[in-house]
């Protein structure tokens, strides 16, 4: 409960101050060109990577990615491109 209250004043002085909320709430930046990559900023780390599904870790939750013939293009301390045919990306808890 005092993590989600402090998510919503962050939230709150985000607006207030015109911060970007990825940054201020420390959540993943997301970016997807069409189905053939997505880029995905602020992450926590790979929890499972085949050819058809990655799942990454975030502050918010894991990022489940499904497809075909995908693959890490690049991967450093808070980036991750993940390259192939996208089929879906969601969020889990």
């Amino acid at each position: 409960m005092k993590k989600k209250r402090l998510d919503e004043i962050k939230s709150n002085i985000s607006e207030i101050l015109e911060l970007p909320k990825d940054i201020v709430l420390d959540l993943p930046k997301i970016t997807m060109i069409g189905n053939l990559q997505i880029y995905i900023e602020n992450h926590k780390g790979i929890i499972e990577y085949s050819k058809e599904r990655i799942r990454i870790n975030t502050h918010i939750g894991i990022l489940r990615i499904t497809g075909k013939n995908m693959y890490i293009r690049t991967i450093i301390t808070e980036e991750v491109i993940v390259a192939g045919e996208i089929e879906t990306f969601e969020f889990q808890e």
